[in-house]
């Protein structure tokens, strides 16, 4: 194998571990967007408008269909989360752009504002985890990448 150099190995200590808080932050994310979709369509009185809500279960659906991918290595569930971020990373900077031009027709959903209300996860952790699917020692867990090998001679 040719030697790693010392950049490479610092950004393998960095992504690497990415994985593992995604796996946690994912569902965490996923519960609070869902519980407060669930509360505002069936417990919030006064409700008349009903784009926030959806948008916000979107959102937790979203977020748990790229857990999945999180949780699980296979090659499957590698192109399913990829479809996941992608489409949340879309809405974000959709719904985030759209949030400022027109806050009333957006409301409050957990991607107004590039997910303002949530710290900005919703920004930042479909980038930080589109990055980690990409790397190529994650691609090789879960068999979309084969390791590269040097031939040795006979």
């Amino acid at each position: 194998m040719p030697p790693v150099s010392r950049r490479d190995a610092l950004w393998a200590n960095v992504v690497s571990p990415a994985g593992y808080v995604l796996a946690v932050s994912y569902p965490v994310l996923a519960l609070s967007t869902g519980v407060r979709a669930v509360y505002q369509l069936y417990f919030k009185e006064g409700v008349t408008y009903y784009l926030p809500v959806y948008l916000s279960a979107l959102a937790a659906l979203s977020y748990l269909t790229a857990t999945i991918g999180f949780a699980y290595r296979r090659r499957w569930t590698w192109w399913l989360s990829v479809i996941a971020l992608g489409f949340e990373t879309a809405m974000t900077f959709v719904i985030g752009v759209w949030s400022f031009v027109d806050p009333e027709f957006i409301g409050r959903t957990v991607w107004r504002h590039f997910g303002e209300d949530y710290g900005y996860f919703p920004f930042f952790q479909p980038l930080l985890g589109l990055v980690w699917l990409f790397w190529p020692l994650t691609m090789e867990a879960y068999k979309i990448r084969k390791r590269k090998t040097e031939d040795i001679p006979a």
